[in-house]
């Protein structure tokens, strides 16, 4: 497991260090490198029904593989304090993640908790789920009564025998596709559709995934394959360029650049030049966004780290267990926020990529 491997670190220990915080332009928490808070990626389980190769390859995740006990889980109740006091800190869009997010029993409750809840400035939170869409179809409505806005969808490829190979549980293309259409039927529209490009496995279905969702409402965003975790077999070559991707879809539908929705947003937007919609491609590895980053991802058992790459996490778990108090929370997550300098992906060598870092299971993507 995790722990065995990853560097647990004490959250507790934030509170002992003098404050001396910095702020953003509005006043909230900032880090070193005066990057805000605003994203908060919450993994809800570390279980998933998919074995796809590029996050939980089944050499690794085998049927001896300890997944964690229940009683390790934070709970809805706890989950939602720690949302709440990160909220406190700015955080205005929150992600819940996996493993697999829908396999979490009764996640419909927690996203009603989690509607409840308001920014600083009183509006609703920007909340949103990524799922494999395995199960989709007869979840969407529920989730959406639930509260839920918007959905992401992770779907590699369209070819059904290459879609069944990524996936390595068989699992067919069309039951994917059945739960984005149900999920745009529930009103969780436009449904995002995450895919992961490996060259020599997928590469060809990008022109494909681009056709079949332009002029849909949904946005397609290419991933490129990203050295996540230990246990993916990543190597450079592997890896198809964003640009690349670009280039294909606009040899045969043409493209133009379009401004980013907001500030730090993670995709690079293209849209179609007939106005049929757009694309969106995710650079990681060819084209840092570090600079601009300011989510923090909070894992299944309360552990709060403040990058994708991360080689260590914060236990907030113990301080809820322990009987902190809602501004002890706050204050140590503020501490933690501002003592942050993660650049991974602009400082990405042969060096770097050999880390043992937390798994995208354990933490979500």
């Amino acid at each position: 497991m995790t722990d065995r491997i990853i560097p647990v670190l004490d959250a507790r220990a934030a509170l002992r260090v003098p404050s001396g915080l910095e702020v953003a332009a509005d006043g909230h928490v900032a880090d070193r490198l005066r990057r805000p808070l605003r994203d908060l990626r919450i993994s809800v389980t570390d279980r998933c029904n998919f074995r796809c190769t590029y996050c939980m390859p089944k050499d690794v995740f085998d049927k001896d593989y300890r997944f964690l006990p229940h009683a390790d889980l934070l709970t809805f109740e706890e989950i939602t304090r720690l949302a709440r006091a990160f909220i406190e800190h700015g955080v205005e869009k929150i992600r819940l993640t996996g493993g697999e997010p829908l396999l979490r029993k009764d996640i419909e409750r927690l996203i009603e908790m989690l509607a409840g809840l308001r920014t600083r400035d009183g509006r609703p939170l920007d909340l949103t789920l990524t799922t494999n869409g395995s199960i989709l179809a007869r979840k969407a409505r529920s989730l959406a009564a639930a509260g839920l806005r918007r959905i992401t969808v992770s779907l590699d490829g369209l070819d059904d025998a290459v879609f069944r190979r990524m996936n390595d549980v068989d699992f067919p293309v069309s039951a994917v596709l059945d739960g984005i259409a149900a999920a745009a039927d529930a009103g969780l529209a436009p449904v995002k559709v995450n895919m992961v490009v490996k060259r020599g496995v997928n590469e060809h279905e990008i022109v494909p995934m681009a056709r079949r969702f332009r002029g849909s409402g949904h946005i397609v965003r290419f991933i490129e394959f990203m050295d996540v975790g230990s246990s993916n077999g990543w190597r450079l070559d592997d890896v198809v360029p964003s640009r690349e991707v670009v280039r294909r879809i606009d040899a045969e539908l043409p493209l133009e650049p379009a401004q980013p929705n907001y500030s730090g947003e993670v995709a690079e937007r293209w849209r179609y030049r007939d106005g049929s919609g757009e694309v969106g491609v995710i650079s990681s590895v060819t084209q840092a966004f570090c600079r601009d980053c300011t989510r923090a991802r909070l894992s299944t058992e309360g552990r709060l780290y403040l990058c994708l790459f991360a080689t260590g996490g914060y236990d907030l778990r113990q301080m809820l267990r322990e009987g902190a108090a809602d501004g002890q929370l706050a204050a140590a997550i503020g501490r933690i926020w501002h003592s942050r300098a993660d650049r991974y992906s602009e400082l990405r060598s042969e060096a770097t990529s050999g880390l043992r870092k937390v798994e995208m299971s354990y933490i979500g993507g």
